[in-house]
């Protein structure tokens, strides 16, 4: 009997320590697990310029804190969110809140913002007419057109004095609020990464500054009117409520917040890209 109880206590002891390893493991293995989770790279979707500039300008930033990044050029401002949706992306940086609010409205989706980066002025642009006033009576001018920058456009060109809005700074206007035309200028909306291809056949158009750097085009040397640096719309880094505060996304934000990313917009961009407060 006492050998018996004796050889059932050393078998309960032996389970115990096969118990208390295999937590131990559990524990590693989790580490193991989240030290892949923060090595994992980073996939984050960008238009040209200035956005993927920026990323790769903060890349090494990134990587002496063990982030890699994955950057990922689009050339419209649609696939960037769909493929963030998607889980394709882990976060993308390339829109202003008005523009990702408009996304989600239309496409039932729940991305958020994470932090501003920079603004980038819109300005209204021109190959045949060297000023303002030299547009003439009836001139046609390209709106983007999806109805964020569409508002945006109409406000520059009130701003401008073109034009005169019914709703006042209202930001989602349309072509049909405008009150007063007094030059009747005719408006074409048009996709707003084609813009810069078909300047030349037009009057002017309105071009966002990323398509308008990508062209070659000087916002503060080559445009008819632009935004002041009061411009309520910030380009903000994007990502989804689930992985918001991942701290790889962290470390992205803050390096592009950093004292060395915005002494690279100043000296690239001259004014043409701003970084926000």
């Amino acid at each position: 009997m006492f050998v018996r109880r004796t050889l059932l206590l050393n078998a309960a002891a032996m389970a115990a320590v096969g118990l208390l390893a295999a937590c131990g493991n559990n524990t590693a293995s989790d580490g193991e697990t989240a030290a892949k989770e923060i090595s994992k790279p980073l996939k984050v979707g960008a238009t040209a310029v200035p956005h993927a500039e920026l990323l790769e300008m903060v890349r090494p930033l990134l990587a002496a804190e063990g982030v890699t990044l994955d950057i990922k050029v689009f050339n419209d401002y649609v696939q960037p969110n769909v493929q963030l949706a998607e889980k394709r992306l882990d976060a993308n940086y390339f829109q202003t809140k008005p523009y990702l609010d408009e996304f989600n409205t239309a496409r039932n989706a729940n991305l958020v913002t994470v932090a501003g980066i920079h603004v980038e002025p819109l300005g209204l642009y021109s190959k045949k007419h060297a000023k303002l006033a030299d547009l003439p009576n009836g001139a046609e001018i390209i709106l983007p057109n999806d109805a964020s920058n569409t508002g945006r456009s109409l406000l520059l060109l009130q701003s401008a004095g073109l034009i005169t809005l019914r709703k006042g700074e209202n930001a989602l206007q349309t072509v049909a609020d405008i009150q007063d035309n007094r030059k009747g200028l005719k408006f074409r909306e048009v996709e707003a990464a084609t813009i810069p291809r078909i300047l030349a056949q037009v009057d002017a158009a309105v071009i966002n500054t990323n398509y308008a750097l990508d062209a070659g085009l000087s916002p503060r040397g080559d445009s008819l009117a632009l935004e002041g640096s009061d411009s309520p719309y910030v380009n903000y880094l994007v990502a989804r409520p689930e992985n918001k505060d991942d701290p790889r996304i962290a470390a992205l934000a803050n390096a592009l917040r950093s004292e060395a990313a915005r002494t690279f917009i100043a000296q690239k961009y001259q004014g043409a890209v701003i970084p926000a407060q």
